[in-house]
């Protein structure tokens, strides 16, 4: 039987690559295995870690000698601003291969990338699934959703291996996060997410460790304001695993 599916898949890759020559979605190289997804296999394997140290917060690059203090193994910003996030991490830095793969995700509705990312979220954030209650997919408030025709957060954390709970609702349509200082992108998002009716259930059962699911973390902004929500109605703590970050250089 594997001998046959094997055949047939080599045959389906052949008519593929001939008639539609398919390119990848991160690179644009002719896929010569189509059947397997829309990147190819060097893209994948060219998606690199964040090198440790990391911060032991928002999980940013630091400087090698931080780790010779406890105190300095969390970053100035995470030091300065106390936020709700227990911990956060990535597979890696949102740029190159790893940006034009969530971004065919989340813009081209490849939604069979959903899968991979979230293999390599499982394997890079191992720590943040470890002991975890459920996964709680970033909300789309429900005119994006309907415009976008799914959710890329709640694609990712089905295929996370642990329970998926739509804790959070979106109460109000935001502006897009990109292009916004820091500033703003926090008083954008402020009170814009409510605990929904399985939420309140999932907060009766204390003690919850909550993972947030996103793909991609900028300032953190959002990410923070779904802790807040979910830490006022006691959650016991949050963490949250995207597929990508943006990196702050280290200071």
């Amino acid at each position: 039987m594997r001998v046959e599916t094997s055949t047939l898949r080599r045959a389906a890759d052949a008519v593929l690559s001939v008639v539609l020559a398919p390119a990848c979605a991160a690179c644009g190289a002719l896929l010569e295995h189509p059947t397997r997804g829309p990147v190819c296999p060097a893209c994948w394997s060219s998606i690199l870690p964040l090198t440790p140290p990391l911060c032991e917060r928002c999980g940013d690059p630091l400087p090698t000698w931080r780790v010779i203090s406890r105190p300095l193994a969390v970053c100035p910003r995470c030091r300065r601003v106390p936020g709700a996030l227990s911990r956060a991490r990535a597979i890696g830095s949102y740029d190159g291969r790893l940006r034009s793969i969530v971004q065919a995700l989340k813009y081209e509705g490849r939604r069979s990338l959903a899968r991979p990312l979230a293999m390599m979220m499982r394997e890079r954030g191992a720590d943040m699934l470890a002991g975890a209650t459920c996964a709680v997919p970033v909300p789309l408030h429900h005119s994006r959703r309907r415009e976008r025709g799914f959710n890329q957060a709640a694609d990712l954390a089905r295929h996370l291996g642990i329970p998926v709970v739509s804790a959070l609702r979106r109460t109000r349509a935001t502006a897009s996060q990109t292009g916004l200082p820091a500033a703003q992108r926090q008083r954008n998002v402020r009170d814009a997410f409510t605990i929904s009716r399985a939420g309140r259930r999932l907060a009766r059962f204390p003690p919850a460790i909550v993972v947030l699911v996103d793909d991609v973390s900028t300032t953190g902004a959002t990410l923070e304001a779904c802790a807040r929500a979910l830490k006022q109605v006691g959650v016991r703590e949050v963490r949250a695993l995207t597929a990508a970050r943006v990196v702050t250089p280290p200071r």
